[in-house]
This record gives C-alpha cells, sequence and structure tokens, in this order.
C-alpha cells in the first residue's frame, strides 16, 4: 500500500506542458517532450546513485527505449483488485460507507464501472464490476474536499487535520505523485479545483479564507499566487477554473459569487453586487456556479431555483474581472438546485426533489430523469467516455420533435449516501452504493458465520458479509431512532438492539425480524451496553441512567419470549462496560459491571427473584484511575478479570477474590485504551499465543497475550481520526471492524499475527524492551541507580558492620521494595504497594502453591516500568490537586493553609498518624526528628504558615522546576 510520504520519490506528472497544449488535454495526456524525458531521466540516474550509496535498490533504466520504468508513466488502466502484502498487523481491508457531503466521480464506466469517494480519511476507488476496492490512504484527518482532473487521471484530496494535506494521486496505480504540507496552516483546505490541463490546483482555506494557486507538477513549496478574501462575502465553499483559461476562476459562498484574474503572478477578484434589490426577487442562498462553454458568460444556482447569469460589460477589457455583472435571473424550476454543471453541449441541474434536468444552451429543458425516487442530488459525475451518436437505445428528449437524447452514463450522489448510477443508452439506473446517512456508532460479527452487522442514528440496521463484499440484509426502524448498540448472543441466534429512547429489540440473526410485542422498554434513559449470557439464558443492558436491566429467555409453547426479571440502579457515575461470565465452580453466569466511580459490581443471578436484581459484592478497584472497560483473560492456571484504566495501566483481578494479581503498562498511543476484545485462536501467528484487539480514542490496536508490559507487542493504527466509538472481532479472528461514530463509516481491518510476531521479535528479548523504557536505556543514571540500591539493601539486610563473609545474592526482601520505589522518586500509594506485593507473592503460587517472598533486578525493573505513572509526576497533577484543595491568594497562586493540609492527610484517604506525618516532613526537608523533639508542634517549626504548589514541589519533594514544568504565576 502506497502512503502520502512515498511521494518524494515517485516521477512528477508532465509540468512542460506549454499555454498552447493546455487547450488539448488529450494531446497533453499522449505526448511527452524530449526535454520532459531528459529531466526524468537525470532525475532518475540522480536517485539511482544516492539509492546506491545506501545500498537499496531501485527501478532500473530500460536499456532499449531510454525511459524510466515508472508504474505512473507505464500504467495504462485503472487498478484492478488491488493486492496487498501483509508489512503491517492491520491493514484496511474495506471501507463501508460514504461521506455524503462530498461529492462523487465517475472514474470509468466502459467496461468496468469505477467510482471515487470519500469515507472518513480515506478516499475510495471503487470497482463496481469487480467489487473490489482501492484505497488511497495518506490522510491522518478527514478528508474534506476532493476533485478529479478532466480526464480522470489525477485525483487530489484534502483535510484539515495538523499537517493540514493536499495529496495528488495517480489513479492508474493508486501512487502519491505529490504531497503536499500545511498548505493553509490558517485552517486546512475548504475547496480545491484542478484546470483543464491539470497543471495547475486552486485551493480556498477553510478558517482564514485565502484562495491560492499551485503549480502541483513542479517542486515548488509556495503557491504561483494567493489572495485573501474579506470574511463580508462569507464561506467560499465551491471553486472552479474557467474550461478554457487557467486564468480566470469563479468562487461563492451562500450569498456571493467572486471571480478571480491571475496574471503577472498577481491574483485578483471581484464582487459583483448579487442583492435581492437588483432583481426584485428572492434568490435564496447561492449553491453552485460555472462558467458557461462560450467563455463569456458565467451561471450561478440558488436554493430558489433560480438561475443567475453573468456577462461581462466590454470585450475590450474581456480579462478584467470587474466587468462580470449579474444581468438576468431566470426562475428555472420550483425545486432548490443543489446541483449545477455543464457536459458536452448541455446545462445539468440537480435539485432537492432528486431530478436531474438537462438544458440546452438557451436553458430549454431537452430531457429529465424524475421517475427516480432518489433524495436531494449532492453531485452530478459524467463518464470520460463520449457515446456514440449511433448507438440505439437512447431515449427521446423533450423537445417536439422528439430526438434522441445521446448523453454521456453518468453517477450521481445524494444527501442521504446513496449513490446512482445512469445508463444512459438503456436508461437504467442502477443503485451502486446505499450506506449509513446519520452517525454509526454500533457494530457486531456474528460468533458462528462472517457477518458483520451496523446500526446508525438512523435507526437502521444493516448486515454485510464479510468474505463476499456485499449485502446480506437490512432494516429500518420507524418508531425508535439512534442505535446506539448491539450484539449477538453466543450461538448466533438474537440480535438485540438498543436505542437511545431505552427500548430495546431483539431479532432474528438472520432475518432481521421479530415479534410485533417484543419492543421492550424498562429505561427512558439510552441504552449503552447489552451483553448474552454464555447459555444464551439471559440479556442485561445497561443505560445513561448508570442502571442494569436484567432479561430471562422463557418458552411458552413454540414461542421463545423474553421477560424482564430485575433493575439495580448500581452505580453513581456512568457504567463503562458490561460483561457476562460463568463461575468455574458451579458453571453458573454471572454478571458483572464497571462504571466511572471505579466499582466493580457483581450481581446475584441465582437469589434474584421477579422484579429484583440483587448485588452479590462491590469492590472499589481503582483510587485515582478511571477503569475504562474489562473482559475475561484467557485461561491460565488461574482465572483472571482484565480491566484497562484512563492511566494507561492494564490489571489482572482474581476472578474469585477480586484481588489485584498484576498491574502492567497499556498501550500508550495518545489515549487510553476504551474496549477490548479477546481474539480467537488463529492460524496466523505463534500457535502457543492468544492475541487481543483494543480500541483508544482513535486507534485501532492489536496485542500479543501474556500481558507484561513490553511495549513491542503491541501495534496501533488510526482508525477514525474523529474518534471511534465500537469494536468488533470476527468469529476467526481474521477480522477487526471499527465504527467511527460522526464519519458514518465502518473499516474493516486485516489482522496479520505474524507480523506483529516480527514486529515484537525486534524489540529485543528478555530485559532489552524494559530497559528501553527507563530513562536513556541501560547506560542511563536511573539504571545505575538502580543497580546502586538494590546492592544496598542487600548490604543493609547483612548488617553493615559485620567482619563475616558476605553471602553475595542476585535477590532482595519483598519487604525492602517500597524503599526501593520511594527512593526512585516513585511513590505509590499503600494499596498500590499491597498490589505490587501480591503480584510477586503470588507470582508462581498457581504452579507451586508457594509464595514469593523476594525479588531480583531484572524483576523489580518490570515492577518499576509497569507500575509508575505512564507520564511520570505531571505540573497537571499537582495544579489541579491545589485548586481542589488550596483557595487562590493575592498574587493568582493556589495555596493551602499548613494547618488544612496536615489535617486532610490525617483525615482523608490513605490517612497518616501525626507520627508519620512529622517523620516524612522531617525527612523531606533534611531535619533530623531530635531537632524537633523539643517543640510542641514538630511540623511548625520545619513547614510555611501556607503552601504554594511551587512551594510543595520543590521545596518539600525536591522536584526540579524543569522537569516539573511549574505553572506560571498567573496560571
Amino acid at each position: 500500500m502506497s502512503t502520502a510520504n512515498e511521494a518524494s520519490y515517485v516521477t512528477r506528472a508532465p509540468s512542460d506542458v506549454t499555454e498552447k497544449e493546455t487547450h488539448d488535454a488529450e494531446e497533453q495526456e499522449s505526448t511527452m517532450d524530449n526535454e520532459m524525458k531528459k529531466e526524468l531521466l537525470d532525475d532518475k540516474k540522480e536517485r539511482k546513485r544516492e539509492d546506491k550509496k545506501e545500498g537499496t535498490e531501485r527501478s532500473e533504466l530500460s536499456s532499449q527505449e531510454g525511459t524510466v520504468d515508472s508504474q505512473i508513466y507505464t500504467a495504462t488502466s485503472l487498478p484492478v483488485h488491488e493486492t496487498r502484502t501483509k508489512t503491517y498487523p492491520l491493514i484496511l481491508d474495506r471501507a463501508y460507507g460514504i461521506n455524503q457531503t462530498l461529492p462523487v466521480f465517475s472514474l470509468q464506466d466502459e467496461d468496468r464501472l469505477v467510482i471515487l469517494y470519500a469515507c472518513a480519511h480515506v478516499a475510495v476507488m471503487c470497482d463496481h464490476t469487480s467489487n473490489s476496492q482501492h484505497l488511497l490512504q495518506g490522510h491522518c484527518s478527514p478528508i474534506t474536499c476532493l476533485c478529479a482532473s478532466e480526464d480522470r487521471r489525477w485525483l487530489v484530496t484534502a483535510d484539515r487535520g495538523q499537517e493540514n494535506l493536499v495529496i495528488i494521486w495517480d489513479s492508474y496505480t493508486g501512487i502519491p505523485v505529490r504531497t503536499m504540507f500545511d498548505c493553509h496552516p490558517e485552517g486546512g483546505v475548504s475547496a480545491l479545483a484542478l484546470s483543464k490541463d491539470s497543471k495547475y490546483l486552486a485551493t480556498v482555506a477553510g478558517t482564514a479564507q485565502r484562495v491560492c494557486i499551485w503549480d502541483w507538477t513542479d517542486e515548488s513549496v509556495s503557491p504561483k499566487c494567493r489572495v485573501d478574501i474579506s470574511p463580508k462575502y462569507g464561506f467560499q465553499n465551491q471553486i472552479l477554473f474557467h474550461p478554457s483559461d487557467s486564468t480566470q476562476l469563479i468562487s461563492n459562498s451562500e450569498s456571493q459569487v467572486l471571480f478571480y484574474i491571475w496574471e503577472m503572478g498577481c491574483l485578483e477578484y471581484s464582487a459583483p453586487d448579487i442583492s435581492n434589490k437588483i432583481f426584485n426577487v428572492a434568490l435564496g442562498s447561492l449553491s453552485q456556479s460555472i462558467f458557461h462553454y462560450d467563455g463569456v458568460r458565467a451561471l450561478t444556482a440558488t436554493s430558489k431555483g433560480y438561475i443567475v447569469i453573468w456577462d461581462k460589460e466590454s470585450e475590450s477589457v474581456s480579462r478584467d474581472p470587474l466587468v462580470w455583472k449579474a444581468t438576468k435571473v431566470i426562475p428555472l424550476q420550483n425545486a432548490g438546485i443543489t446541483v449545477l454543471t455543464l457536459i458536452d453541449s448541455f446545462l445539468v441541474t440537480g435539485d432537492v426533489n432528486g431530478h436531474i434536468k438537462f438544458y440546452d444552451e438557451n436553458l430549454k429543458l431537452i430531457s429529465l430523469y424524475s421517475q427516480y425516487s432518489l433524495d436531494p442530488i449532492r453531485s452530478i459525475s459524467f463518464s470520460k467516455e463520449i457515446p456514440s451518436t449511433n448507438g440505439p437505445g437512447y431515449k427521446e428528449d423533450c423537445t417536439l420533435n422528439a430526438k434522441p437524447f445521446v448523453i454521456r452514463n453518468f453517477v450521481l450522489s445524494t444527501t442521504q449516501a446513496t449513490i446512482v448510477h445512469v445508463n444512459a443508452q438503456k436508461n437504467v439506473l442502477q443503485t451502486l452504493l446505499k450506506e449509513h446517512a446519520e452517525p454509526l456508532e454500533a457494530v457486531a460479527c456474528h460468533p458462528k458465520q462472517p457477518l458483520v452487522t451496523m446500526g446508525s442514528h438512523s435507526g437502521t440496521i444493516k448486515v454485510w458479509d464479510y468474505e463476499r463484499k456485499e449485502a446480506v440484509c437490512s432494516r429500518v426502524f420507524q418508531s425508535h431512532k439512534k442505535i446506539q448498540c448491539i450484539t449477538y448472543d453466543p450461538q448466533g441466534f438474537y440480535l438485540a438492539v438498543g436505542f437511545a429512547s431505552g427500548a430495546l429489540q431483539i431479532l432474528d440473526a438472520y432475518t432481521l425480524e421479530s415479534e410485533e410485542d417484543q419492543c421492550l422498554q424498562y429505561s427512558q434513559d439510552a441504552i449503552t451496553h447489552l451483553t448474552f449470557s454464555q447459555d444464551s439464558l439471559y440479556l442485561a443492558a445497561a443505560d445513561t441512567g448508570k442502571a442494569v436491566t436484567l432479561l430471562r429467555r422463557y418458552k411458552e409453547g413454540s414461542q421463545e419470549i423474553w421477560m424482564y426479571q430485575g433493575r439495580h440502579h448500581s452505580h453513581y457515575e456512568p457504567i463503562q462496560d458490561l460483561l457476562f461470565g460463568v463461575d468455574l465452580d458451579s458453571n453458573q453466569s454471572r454478571l458483572l459491571s464497571l462504571g466511572m466511580d471505579r466499582k466493580l459490581v457483581e450481581y446475584d443471578l441465582l437469589n434474584s427473584g421477579e422484579n429484583e436484581l440483587m448485588i452479590l459484592s462491590s469492590d472499589r478497584i481503582e483510587q485515582s484511575a478511571v477503569p475504562t472497560c474489562m473482559l475475561w483473560y484467557p485461561p491460565t492456571p488461574e482465572h483472571f478479570l482484565l480491566t484497562a484504566s484512563s492511566m494507561y495501566k492494564m490489571k489482572l483481578f482474581n476472578a474469585t477474590s477480586k484481588m489485584c494479581r498484576k498491574t502492567v503498562l497499556g498501550p500508550s498511543y495518545g489515549s487510553p485504551v476504551k474496549k477490548m476484545a479477546i481474539l480467537p485462536a488463529s492460524k496466523d501467528g505463534d500457535p502457543n499465543s492468544r492475541y487481543m484487539a483494543y480500541i483508544t480514542r482513535d486507534k485501532i490496536g492489536i496485542q500479543i497475550l501474556p500481558l507484561d508490559g513490553n511495549p513491542h507487542k503491541s501495534f496501533a493504527a488510526i482508525c477514525h481520526s474523529t474518534g471511534v466509538y465500537a469494536l468488533a472481532c470476527s468469529y476467526d479472528g481474521r477480522y477487526a471492524f471499527t465504527a467511527g461514530g460522526p464519519d458514518c463509516t465502518v473499516f474493516s481491518w486485516e489482522l496479520s499475527l505474524s507480523s506483529l510476531e516480527a514486529l515484537a521479535a525486534l524489540g529485543g528479548k528478555e530485559m532489552l524492551p524494559y530497559y528501553s523504557l527507563l530513562e536513556e536505556g541501560r547506560e542511563g543514571q536511573l539504571f545505575k541507580e538502580m543497580e546502586e540500591y538494590f546492592y544496598y539493601c542487600q548490604l543493609q539486610n547483612q548488617d553493615f558492620n559485620t567482619m563475616e563473609t558476605r553471602l553475595v545474592s542476585t535477590r532482595i526482601p519483598l519487604s525492602d521494595m517500597p524503599f526501593l520505589m520511594r527512593a526512585l522518586n516513585f511513590y505509590p500509594t499503600e494499596q498500590e504497594l499491597e498490589d505490587m506485593e501480591n503480584e510477586v507473592k503470588f507470582s508462581c503460587y498457581a504452579e507451586t502453591r508457594n509464595y514469593v517472598t523476594d525479588i531480583d533486578l531484572e524483576d523489580f525493573i518490570k515492577l518499576y516500568v509497569n507500575h509508575r505513572p505512564a507520564s511520570g509526576t505531571s505540573r497537571q497533577e499537582l495544579c489541579n490537586a491545589f485548586q481542589v484543595l488550596g483557595r487562590r491568594d493575592g498574587r493568582g497562586r493556589y495555596t493551602i493553609a499548613r494547618d488544612e493540609l496536615l489535617e486532610l492527610l490525617q483525615a482523608k484517604g490513605e490517612h497518616m498518624t501525626e507520627d508519620e506525618l512529622a517523620e516524612c516532613f522531617t525527612t523531606l526537608l533534611g531535619f533530623s526528628s531530635e531537632s524537633c523533639k523539643d517543640s510542641e508542634s514538630p511540623l511548625d517549626s520545619v513547614l510555611p504558615t501556607e503552601i504554594s504548589m511551587e512551594t510543595f514541589a520543590t521545596d518539600i519533594l525536591g522536584f526540579s522546576t524543569a522537569t516539573l514544568e511549574l505553572p506560571r504565576e498567573d496560571t
């Protein structure tokens, strides 16, 4: 798969296009002058010499023709089905969805029906004939605009992300030939257009409106010209080159049309008056503007069905943009016009009623397509193939003569995420794509079949066969909207659907049908989680009301019905996850919920009666971190529950005692893990290993199990830059699916577990990955301090003053571990220390039935890097603490009174005694306990009356200002 970064060594598009050649696109496409060939050959030779020094291989020069063996210049057609090498652990396989706000382009429809559209941050070249997709990946942010050259050879995509990328693609190979970074740092790109000869690219900045013209075929990083647009003219959302003169452009906002002229390296624009007072008519908002094919007129369509005609006042100054004037307004149709374009000798409109109309140069209706029940038209794109005028089967036009209406085939898109192809000769309409038009937050995979189900806020459920790449069935719920979550039962017979209204429906997994009276509603709050028990006997639902509802399946005659079992408001913060399990001793179902209140609640299913859901236990599993999700860990000698938290940690809890048995550093890719799923055993990868898929805020990742904190055992990739909402894995562990919410997209990811194993192997064996987590690695100061403190503990345990022969050991008592942690500037709480001790103490208990009472240096390093804060002690943590506990003084700083601080430390949280406080503070401040012994309040003499955050951090804790990044006084 080519990426945008590869553009640096891909041959550029033809750049030596003369002004005469700009009027003949076909000749420009097929001809390359000798000077261009020589330039390409010299460039290639230079790159070959550089690559030879680096020991890399490049394509060889053709000895017979003397030309470059470039994929760009040897490609002659659009790519067939994309062949991928499994280089990465996660490979984007298919995109389900479409950005309905952007246009769709017809790339080819003579022998293969190929279209281009945007889907989140990916552009999709969809070959409908072979039912395949070629995915153009290079953006990390959603694509905001795209366009195609007239010959459909060059494609352009742009975004408004951090890099503000504009990428030019070769449609024949799918290779990015040019990547332009930060074209508009002031807000990204909101509109773009290519000139007729494809040499020049016009872009419009998103926030601070600025129009730039680029010669993308050269290596310049600056535009040829640019001009800033006054904010009073509105947000320019569309721009277009003149069809025969690349020095003229037109753009419009909802209220103003702008005309541009580019001469002598200077770009100027004019804004002719188009107020309603001129024609004494309410025009509505402006939708699209185009140049007429005669070159001396322009047209603008409006939301009221009008066409505004622009003319030039004087031919003598025809190149002056100031001469454009609105001369006439024609009420072309009753419906609002959403699309206005030209093709051959016809003017084409699309409107809010879903009608397509063709007009001649005098705006006389020639033909229309109104018999199809379409949504408002978003875009119309005509095939580049010119039809034969002698071909039979064309429909008759609307004139009295009823001549054959010869028009190219075209593709149209609607505002409801539908793409339709119209065969003009056969007068046949074919729906190519009909996707979700509203946010899509729910996705689930069938447990035994290659089926994936998606649910959106429009109340639509759609089932796809992801191996055959075809839709199986769908259903639209009319009475309830906003599907929040869906899930299959373990046997694959039922599909449960949760709605934002609190309603719950249980469908047949294959037909999506349900009994009329099976719409269950026991809450007015949105359903957020659904889960079935392993025997499919129970169904549990969690909602935004912080409550859990339990249903049970009963059999009445030949029918199976779901009855309300009970409901419990078990959390005082939102529920993060809901999970069924199986008790290993009794083989009975277990139900657990996890909340933002840090509580893990287990429900007593056995003793819960009718209309009553009882709680068996409620355990606080975190102190500071907020748990985000949980799942059952794969079988080991012990049964574990795995949780992830907001502090990038993962914890294993004993399934019975709820004791924390292990804490490891989780994936840290910018945001915490928000959902996890254990992959089924797969033939790919290590047969002795198990794997886990997970999602963060905007990424999908996979992890090798068992969890041990090795960062090289995890891999992640951006999946939905606006946020990922749901994760589902296929029954065979080959695919993972992510739902992007507002981007109305589901991505299918092929998992290459062997690539993940290779990636982990490259990270090093044994202790190498953990050394890399230490500052400066094994050769750094931190590691040396660890060794010294470790040996110091050994000496201390053997008595410093002894004259006997010392016993050399590689281990220290477990009781010394807390002191060693604190010596390394990691100050765990008492609960965290207990978790660490239990982790080491019970590490071999399942196998040996013996406790571990000591620890060696390597295990200590693993314990240290896994338990310490993932981002260290941050300024924000201390700042937040002082803002909550303290008060602002006259200088704007937050301070805490000494007496109040001492009271908080003795009465709140893991409270300390007065003697412990005195010992800690005197040690930190370098005072001896003897010097304060005579004082009635020993801490009064060592602590200031008012303690600021800076004083607490630097003077008491001893943190350096540079390391801690303390805030300024005005923070």
